[in-house]
């Protein structure tokens, strides 16, 4: 087997890696946006025969590190959909963000099989991103645990249709608190996950919930399914991956340990099961799963997130690239944590709505979400 994996330094990236390892899966391309020294030592074990570094003041330094190859290096954003489209046997999209819309679109054209481990893709182009899977009669398979885990609930269903979907999650470090106790949240305290080791973005994410927002929109996408056919629930112990309920009300889960390398190696090798390096699951060793409701009154960025897919058009767009520019700024030390899901909700009220945008009205849609947030704050785009 032979992937292209776009965003190979991040969390993903690195643990689609261990996978790759222990099944020498064959790695043709990879790209990143920076992190250089972790690129060259990737390339180095790999030997692609292709790199992209999307931020191009870091080409001159990756092509001297990497002189001494033959491998083909590439720069900026178009190089990441060039390899996108390079024939292999699955892409592996790993890019953060918004990004990661152009290289889904790109790949799916060129008629490869996508997994996607980006989100904001199906966020902020869902109805683009299936119209152009269905096009091209290739596969797109979700890596997030919680979709993986609603697809596997799904194996063997045949024509039997689901009544509801039960998206888990973990309800990140302030489930609990008042919107008075996150008013003076540290960025330490936010990247504290207490399950799950993930990059600064979608840590955040979960801390907001803004990620189970984005999840629900995902899933309703994906899966072609209602707003109203997902339930989300508080788990706690991260066990529990997410449920399907069948219209007998027989409900199937998908339970495994806080690892994503289970979601990452059934995205490259499904239909196979394969060994995984991931910890095997104990069920005696965890003891009790506790499920309970969110709050959407401190937990904004859900409720806003809710919204936006029952609008549909280009609103999921608006939200995801108004939390991408609000999370940025909060990661900077410019604004505090509630204004997070203060500019979310706001960005939806007051960015022009289009009810079935073209890709081109969804770059601007984003341009025009990110304006609108760094004016919001009075700050200049980092």
């Amino acid at each position: 087997m032979e992937i292209v994996l776009l965003g190979s330094t991040g969390s993903i990236g690195t643990q689609t890696l261990d996978v790759c390892r222990m099944h020498n899966i064959r790695v043709k391309a990879l790209s990143a946006n920076s992190s250089i020294d972790i690129l060259e030592k990737q390339a180095r074990e790999f030997c692609p025969e292709y790199i992209a570094v999307s931020d191009e003041k870091y080409y001159g330094e990756i092509k001297s590190l990497l002189s001494d190859t033959s491998i083909k290096i590439l720069c900026g954003e178009e190089a990441v959909c060039e390899l996108a489209q390079l024939k292999c046997d699955r892409v592996v999209n790993a890019v953060v963000g918004f990004a990661g819309l152009l290289p889904t679109l790109a790949a799916l054209k060129a008629k490869n099989s996508v997994a996607l481990a980006n989100k904001e893709t199906l966020v902020a182009g869902g109805e683009l991103v299936m119209k152009t899977l269905k096009e091209n009669d290739t596969s797109l398979l979700l890596i997030d645990s919680e979709h993986s885990a609603i697809f596997q609930c799904l194996m063997g269903a045949g024509d039997n249709k689901l009544s509801k979907i039960i998206l888990t999650a973990s309800g990140g470090p302030f489930f609990g608190k008042s919107r008075d106790e996150l008013k003076n949240v540290t960025k330490a305290q936010a990247l504290s996950h207490p399950n799950w080791k993930m990059g600064a973005k979608i840590t955040i994410d979960s801390a907001t919930m803004m990620n189970k927002g984005l999840e629900l929109i995902e899933a309703v996408r994906y899966f072609d399914v209602s707003p109203e056919q997902v339930e989300i629930v508080i788990h706690r112990q991260s066990i529990v991956h997410s449920a399907v309920e069948f219209e007998d009300g027989a409900i199937i889960a998908q339970l495994g340990t806080a690892d994503m390398r289970i979601p990452i190696q059934l995205a490259l090798t499904y239909p196979k099961r394969l060994p995984c390096p991931a910890k095997k699951l104990s069920l005696a060793e965890v003891g009790t799963l506790t499920f309970e409701k969110p709050d959407e009154e401190v937990f904004n960025c859900l409720k806003a997130a809710k919204k936006a897919i029952k609008m549909g058009g280009n609103a999921p767009c608006i939200i995801n690239c108004a939390n991408e520019a609000a999370v940025s700024l909060f990661l900077n030390d410019k604004i505090g944590f509630l204004d997070i899901g203060s500019a979310v909700e706001d960005a939806l009220s007051n960015v022009k709505f289009i009810k079935d945008p073209s890709l081109e009205e969804i770059l601007e849609t984003k341009r025009a979400a990110e304006n609108y947030v760094y004016s919001k704050f009075k700050q200049g785009d980092i």
